[in-house]
């Protein structure tokens, strides 16, 4: 006889039908809420509780919500309510980011399939359309995220467009002038030619790009024999010195070069000073030259140089780099670089390629702009100027920072190879400074929007000064912050 096991089974009865039928469900319930006016008597009831504020980083106003927004909106109302049911007053107050690149570029977009210039639309004009834009967004993605059951102030949101908040952004900002640790600065970032702004790590993709790659001499001056020991100076470097001795650097960025002033190097590695005993009469690198080299990288060096026959001469040690100044490559021929270039030690530096010496521009590169940061009081002392020029413009074109290619352009306004880069390298060719160049296939930071590639270039901001004293209590802003976070608990820790 068969046995009929369910009878066996003690399961709860329940209501609830066995097809949950959420296209005729959620907007019953969505109704249901609506009709009760359950936001209003959740705060009701909520009134005279101890508060719990979610702290919302706020969606985009600049499209539908997709699987990212939607999965970050109901987490918090999953902490919210949850707070809401433990005894909480749990207010959830949605908020919407408006300002900035996304949104532009938007608008941008609508004008080129128009064949509309952005540059001809007057400022305010354009301003109102990104304000449009972002408040018809704002209420397409409020009537989303409630028919993802998402509960909150929906009819008393805040946005980063509202006047109130930009008033209050303004207040909050002038405080920083009030106590002077506002200040007007400037710092190298990735820049877009193409879309005319700074962009983020986050807004940038690497794509394969092909470069041009130079190995480029910097003649080396005499020792500052006032400031250092005479047993520092090693007797071979003497008959070297000047003229002769070139520490050489390696770049896939050319057009950098009239932002150089300094070189940096790693007192880790092993260097060494090379003769070049043998090449043929036409080669840019002749007999008779000598280099600065990274002793594992001198044999690459050489073959990409096609030098013959090389000798390894002596040793260099540390102190002797950092006591080294060079020329600029161009200042016997193009007036306006005639700055000394010094040599700065940096753990940056590596060889696994190039010369085992960086060719450091502060306003092209994060590294480039530490290192010189770093040591720039050392800088002043030894009377060198540590400004830090802005050699390219907005539009990628050379400005009079660069003497001698003023109105070049490294990047086009479409995003393609500009004039810069040829005219350096003839620059370097002409002067004498070039050992040899080619064309390299690698990784290179591009918009994720417009897909061109990005730059590097030196760019006015304004800064708020982490470690300004008040007073002489030794009261800073990073004593406060620190101070802050050490009475907080931290869920993770």
């Amino acid at each position: 006889m068969t046995r009929d096991y369910s009878a066996t089974l003690f399961l709860p009865k329940t209501e609830f039908p066995m097809r949950a039928g959420l296209p005729r469900k959620e907007p019953e319930l969505l109704a249901r809420w609506r009709r009760l006016e359950l936001y209003r008597r959740l705060r009701e009831a909520a009134t005279g509780r101890a508060k719990f504020i979610l702290h919302d980083g706020p969606p985009y106003a600049n499209g539908n919500v997709h699987i990212g927004t939607a999965l970050n909106k109901i987490l918090k109302d999953v902490v919210s309510r949850s707070q809401q049911m433990l005894g909480f007053d749990a207010n959830y107050v949605p908020g919407w980011d408006c300002h900035g690149l996304p949104i532009e570029w938007k608008i941008e977009e609508e004008y080129r399939a128009k064949g509309k210039n952005k540059d001809a639309v007057p400022i305010v004009e354009f301003r109102r359309e990104c304000r449009a834009f972002a408040e018809h967004w704002i209420d397409v993605q409020r009537e989303e995220f409630k028919r993802l059951g998402v509960e909150g102030d929906w009819a008393h949101p805040y946005s980063t467009m509202s006047f109130p908040a930009e008033a209050q952004i303004a207040r909050e900002l002038m405080k920083f002038v009030a106590n002077a640790t506002l200040y007007r600065g400037s710092k190298p970032v990735m820049w877009s030619v193409v879309e005319k702004t700074a962009l983020a790590e986050a807004e940038v993709e690497y794509e394969d790009y092909v470069s041009d790659q130079v190995w480029v001499k910097f003649p080396v001056k005499d020792f500052p024999v006032e400031d250092f020991e005479p047993s520092k100076q090693k007797p071979v470097m003497r008959p070297m010195l000047p003229g002769k001795l070139s520490v050489v650097i390696w770049t896939t960025t050319p057009w950098t070069l009239p932002g150089n002033r300094a070189i940096s190097f790693n007192p880790k590695i092993s260097y060494g000073v090379y003769l070049v005993k043998d090449a043929p009469a036409e080669n840019w690198a002749k007999v008779g030259d000598y280099f600065l080299l990274a002793d594992s990288l001198a044999p690459e060096v050489m073959k990409q140089a096609r030098v013959l026959a090389y000798e390894r001469k002596s040793d260099i040690a540390a102190d002797d780099l950092s006591a080294l100044e060079c020329d600029h490559p161009l200042r016997e021929t193009i007036p306006g670089y005639g700055f000394r270039v010094p040599l700065l030690a940096g753990d940056h530096v590596s060889d696994d390629a190039g010369t085992g010496f960086v060719h450091t521009a502060p306003g092209h590169g994060r590294e480039d702009f530490e290192i010189w940061s770093a040591n720039e009081a050392q800088l002043k002392a030894r009377g060198i100027n540590t400004a830090i020029p802005f050699t390219v413009d907005v539009a990628g074109r050379f400005t009079s920072d660069a003497p001698g290619f003023v109105g070049k352009r490294v990047l086009t306004e479409a995003g393609d190879k500009g004039d810069a880069n040829d005219a350096v390298i003839a620059a370097l060719d002409h002067a004498g400074m070039l050992i040899a160049r080619g064309k390299l296939k690698h990784q290179y930071p591009h918009s994720w929007r417009s897909k061109k590639p990005v730059i590097f270039r030196n760019t006015p901001q304004w800064f708020i000064a982490m470690d300004l004293d008040f007073a002489g209590r030794c009261d800073t802003l990073r004593h406060r912050a620190l101070a802050a976070t050490e009475a907080r608990r931290w869920v993770p820790g």
